[in-house]
């Protein structure tokens, strides 16, 4: 007669008070986390009057998009902004994309790649050591990148962190399928290319996210190499709004050709131009997240 097995506290069954509290406890987060971005975003398509009223705003009464119309209407900082980031993002993630992959590929052939091991100790070595601001404008400057785009992108265009997670599931593939395509007469591009690139499509889609939000949310590298402020990204036209506040919010209210919004309504919607555009992109790498994270960085 076989024994009956005791099951771990991690497997048994939760009680039906204890599934109750995790769902308030859950529910309570969520609604802590979400009201402040609802909040902001209602504000943004409030009306003066909804504003003059006061009080917490989580639905404008009369919504309106006079302040979208005032932030991105003719000739508009934030307008332009949005379009520098937008490239920024889209140019420095497909190139440190490319860049990682062909030196995480490189650096997981240690068989093939003399002095692999040196370099990548050199790579890692930048994750507990950094040269530090002054060094760093230094380096920029003499490379003559001041108050050119190519300050908020060469800088950063290869991620310490990026790079072991692409180069340690590169080490995962099974080593028999390298040497099959070197049988069959494929060079280290055409096997990079064809074999190691469509099997490591998660992990690149984690990594090419890591990267956008870097580049979009990055503002402390303009505001150190961009001395022209029409060169600015949107994340530091919005600190400048935070820091200056009714200032530069009363400089775009007057370029609105209708009654000027509210200068509180301008901020919002400044904020909800920065942050919305991408979260839009986390929908369509979300199924990669877990799948690319976890197998770039587990072993077994």
């Amino acid at each position: 007669m076989a024994s009956t097995a005791v099951r771990p506290p991690w497997m048994e069954k939760p009680s039906g008070a204890t599934q109750t509290v995790k769902t308030v406890v859950l529910v309570l987060l969520t609604i802590v986390m979400l009201l402040p971005f609802v909040y902001v975003v209602a504000v943004s398509f409030s009306s003066p009057e909804d504003v003059r009223e006061g009080g917490l705003i989580l639905f404008p009464t009369n919504p309106t998009l006079g302040a979208y119309d005032a932030v991105l209407g003719g000739s508009s900082v934030v307008g332009r902004s949005l379009v520098v980031s937008l490239g920024v993002t889209l140019v420095g993630t497909a190139l440190s994309v490319v860049m990682t992959i062909l030196m995480a590929y490189g650096l997981s052939r240690t068989r093939d790649v003399p002095g692999s091991r040196f370099i990548l100790i050199l790579v890692l070595g930048t994750l507990l050591f950094g040269a530090g601001i002054i060094p760093n404008f230094l380096l920029v400057k003499q490379l003559g990148l001041l108050d050119t785009y190519a300050s908020l992108i060469l800088p950063g265009v290869i991620s310490a962190f990026n790079l072991v997670v692409i180069r340690n599931f590169f080490m995962e593939i099974p080593q028999e399928l390298y040497d099959s395509a070197r049988i069959d007469g494929a060079n280290e591009l055409q096997i990079l290319a064809r074999i190691v690139l469509p099997l490591s499509k998660a992990v690149i889609a984690v990594i090419a996210l890591f990267y956008a939000v870097a580049y979009w949310n990055e503002f402390f590298n303009a505001l150190l190499y961009l001395n022209d402020t029409s060169k600015w990204p949107v994340q530091l036209v919005l600190r400048q709004f935070v820091l200056e506040g009714s200032p530069l919010a009363d400089a775009v209210r007057e370029q609105a050709n209708t009654q000027p919004p509210p200068a509180q309504t301008i901020r919002m919607a400044v904020v909800v131009l920065a942050t919305a555009p991408i979260l839009l992109v986390y929908p369509f790498v979300q199924k990669y997240f877990t799948k690319g994270v976890l197998t770039g960085a587990v072993k077994g």
